[in-house]
């Protein structure tokens, strides 16, 4: 079993559904946009079974996050407003969006000029 620093506290969506703000047993705090969820979803659909089937996701600028489900005691399920719902995020996949989601988007963005796409 992870130990508690590594568990999430508190899962919090933003009012607007554009942010979820977990905070963790260590003392840290990730606020985490719903783009990057969506377009980083760790579900087949986006992710594909390889690197080379990952799918760049465009026009989500303005998602939101509907819901958020519970996994077991492992993870969480995202409902997206465009009706985007298999993506499982464990707690590991959260903490590295938190910890290194600045670098995700950016790669992101450079995924979508690569292929002149918009946010």
């Amino acid at each position: 079993m992870a130990d508690d620093a590594t568990w999430p506290t508190e899962l919090r969506l933003s009012p607007d559904g554009r942010t979820l703000t977990v905070a963790w047993g260590d003392g840290t705090r990730h606020a985490i946009t719903a783009e990057l969820l969506r377009v980083e979803s760790p579900s087949a659909e986006v992710q594909g079974h390889s690197a080379e089937q990952k799918t760049v996701v465009p026009g989500k600028r303005n998602v939101t996050i509907r819901d958020v489900q519970e996994v077991g005691s492992y993870a969480v399920r995202l409902v997206f407003d465009d009706g985007h719902d298999t993506g499982i995020y464990t707690w590991p996949a959260l903490r590295r969006f938190g910890e290194e989601g600045d670098e995700m988007f950016r790669d992101y963005e450079e995924a979508l000029e690569a292929k002149g796409l918009r946010r």
